[in-house]
């Protein structure tokens, strides 16, 4: 027991201070990961985007993490090599990213200029954002398997809650005050200021560096065992023939893909089915971060202290299904109302991940969860890859008499050589006056509740799965 006591993790202050040091890098990566989602109804009018545009540049975050398997890579770095030096590479990658998103912002493209047949300033954006996914999703699964390192057998799923919490807080940020930004100064200012926070952000990964090495040759001094960290390529086999795995995977990125693309298109859904003013449009999905803040960490303790994790993910499950089946009802206009479901996605979003994160080292070696931890973000990654894609895309198509009105009244305003801050104000002018009608959600919104009802029926089975095999995911995590 003397042993155990001579590292560094057993002192509460010394593993708060690291999941501090960590949550925050992952909150300036959650800002930047939203920084353009409440900012659609101005990339349109001032660039001239159209839904399917601004679904290619929200999908490119899991190009690479997805077709080139980046992050499962990632991951078998992250086994081989450890937290440190997966954790610093997955910074530089995302500051790299950003700052070529950045650039897309601020250079001066010419009108008619193309890359690969897309709008030059979309496809830089898309590859910036491509690049960015890949160190974003590379520190989330470092910052997992880091959590697991320190809090093993202590306050685990609270510490996952909270470190999801201030992420979270980075999202609610980037949503609540961005389009008040880009009205006031640019559309490029939220951009710089999200890179300069990625900047910050490395540098508490570096001072977790240190507190990493500490920990280190404290472990190898006190004698404590530790498990074979090397990758061995037919240790895949143990996480890929796991069922529930499996089923936590398919729960995590139906999830999240009717949650994350929410923050990309419920902004815009705010403005054109409930008439809320562009500036304001992010206010309310900012919402549902903002309540995450406080029920993550709750329930994340709650999973600690009295179990019952498939169950919590189960009762998420429901409430997202009732949630984006009242944003579709086509006659509900209701303000009001959108607030409440808002609130409710928000309860929703602390359920799952709350329970989810903490039972996979229950279900896989700890020495394998840096490539658990990769697939899992892989397979979500087709999820936030395709689903704002499709959403964008079949916006577009049911509404092709908004895209011919849209497109022949910005044709007009180029031929008059207007600036774009002077076709944004006409764009707004002809919104408020109905000459340019709302984008109607009804149809794409479908792709939402057919999300939810699937992965109600993955948190059934996986609750099936874990009465048959006894993982221990409705047992408390801390050990008595």
């Amino acid at each position: 027991m003397e042993k155990v006591k001579q590292t560094l993790r057993e002192s509460k202050v010394a593993r708060w201070t690291a999941l501090v040091l960590i949550a925050f890098t992952m909150l300036c990566g959650y800002l930047f990961t939203e920084l353009i989602s409440p900012l659609k109804p101005y990339l349109e009018s001032n660039f001239g985007w159209d839904p399917h545009e601004f679904g290619v540049v929200t999908s490119a975050y899991g190009w690479f993490n997805v077709f080139l398997m980046m992050l499962i890579i990632g991951g078998i770095i992250l086994d081989k090599l450890g937290v440190r030096f997966t954790s610093i590479m997955s910074a530089i990658i995302m500051i790299i990213g950003a700052g070529i998103k950045y650039y897309a912002f601020v250079h001066d493209f010419a009108v008619d200029a193309t890359i690969v047949g897309l709008d030059a300033r979309v496809a830089i954006a898309a590859l910036g954002y491509a690049i960015f996914g890949v160190g974003v999703e590379m520190a989330g699964i470092t910052v997992s398997k880091i959590i697991v390192k320190w809090f093993k057998g202590k306050e685990m799923a609270l510490a996952m809650g909270l470190e999801m919490a201030g992420a979270r807080l980075g999202t609610f940020a980037a949503m609540a005050f961005s389009p008040f930004i880009a009205e006031k100064i640019s559309i490029s200012m939220p951009i710089l200021l999200g890179l300069i926070m990625l900047c910050i952000g490395l540098i508490t990964f570096l001072i977790y560096f240190v507190m990493d090495v500490k920990l280190q040759k404290q472990i190898e001094a006190s004698g404590e065992e530790e498990e074979d960290e090397s990758f061995h390529l037919s240790d895949i086999k143990l996480i890929i023939t796991n069922r529930g795995f499996w089923y936590i995977a398919m729960l995590c990125v139906l999830f999240y893909s009717a949650v994350f693309p929410f923050y990309k298109f419920g902004p815009d859904l705010m403005v054109n089915k409930f008439g809320i003013d562009p500036s304001m449009a992010g206010i309310i999905p900012s919402l549902l971060p903002f309540g995450t803040l406080f029920l993550t960490p709750f329930f994340g303790n709650l999973y600690d202290r009295r179990g019952k994790g498939a169950s919590i993910m189960l009762l998420g499950a429901l409430m997202l299904i009732l949630v984006h089946f009242t944003l579709w009802i086509p006659s509900l206009h209701s303000v009001v109302v959108a607030i409440i479901a808002v609130v409710v996605l928000g309860i929703a979003f602390s359920l799952v991940p709350s329970a989810m994160w903490p039972s996979v080292p229950k279900i896989i070696p700890e020495k394998l969860l840096g490539t658990a931890f990769a697939i899992i973000f892989w397979v979500q990654n087709w999820g936030l890859m395709g689903i704002p894609y499709l959403l964008g895309w079949t916006l577009k198509k049911t509404n092709p008499e908004v895209v011919e009105i849209r497109e022949a009244y910005r044709a007009d305003f180029l031929v008059q050589g207007l600036t774009d801050s002077e076709i944004a104000e006409k764009f707004d002018a002809l919104r408020m006056s109905g000459e340019v009608p709302p984008w109607d959600y009804a149809k794409a919104w479908v792709i939402f509740m057919i999300l939810t009802v699937l992965a109600l029926v993955f948190a059934i089975l996986l609750k099936r799965e874990d009465r048959k095999k006894d993982y221990g995911l409705e047992r408390p995590n801390i050990e008595k």
